[in-house]
């Protein structure tokens, strides 16, 4: 890490503190306060980019005078189908919703990155394709019971019993659990955070 140079990560979310800490580097934890609502019109892929560039700017905000010498990594993942982005659900019957919706057919997850600094915000967008068995009823009731889906776009953890589900995976696996680790890794080291790959 750049000497004098300190990483932020602007999210409440334990799965992305638990990825960036595989990547080695040592980061403090910033909790912004984002609304998450996709603007009329607004295109999925520019939405995730916009939460992700306003949590990384929120967090930003947040150091003042400390933000000298810093910089905030900023996330968002979305679950889309139809163009309909599948967030969090709000309750067991959205959640079952949205399973009923998923079952049996490929979706995209989007996940968007902003990396703020000094010198400015560098973002990139990584867009994977997964595809669900087809569930019946009873599984996908079994699965809300359990709790899983709540705090998750698209009302699962693909990291977690959901994983029984997917048939196919096309993309970064770390994205559709919430920070793609390779993408997240090159904003790290072009910024100073991780020390460049050997060639």
């Amino acid at each position: 890490m750049t000497v004098g140079s300190r990483l932020y990560l602007a999210s409440r979310s334990p799965r992305r503190r638990e990825l960036l800490a595989r990547l080695g580097c040592l980061f403090e934890v910033l909790d912004p306060d984002v609304p998450e609502r996709r603007a009329p019109g607004e295109s999925p892929a520019d939405y995730v980019r916009r939460v992700a560039a306003a949590k990384a700017e929120a967090g930003w905000n947040s150091l003042g005078a400390s933000a000298a010498g810093a910089w905030v990594l900023g996330a968002d993942t979305e679950v889309v189908l139809d163009d309909v982005v599948f967030g969090k659900p709000a309750d067991a019957e959205q959640a079952l919703a949205m399973l009923r919706r998923l079952s049996g057919r490929e979706h995209t997850v989007l996940s968007a990155l902003c990396l703020r600094g000094a010198t400015g915000a560098h973002g990139v967008l990584v867009e994977s394709s997964v595809r669900f068995a087809s569930l019946d009823d009873a599984t996908l009731r079994d699965y809300v019971a359990g709790g899983e889906p709540f705090g998750k776009a698209g009302a699962y953890a693909i990291q977690g019993h959901a994983e029984c589900f997917v048939t196919r995976l096309c993309g970064s696996y770390s994205g559709v659990m919430g920070l793609p680790l390779a993408q997240t890794a090159a904003l790290l080291r072009a910024a100073g955070l991780l020390p460049k790959s050997s060639s």
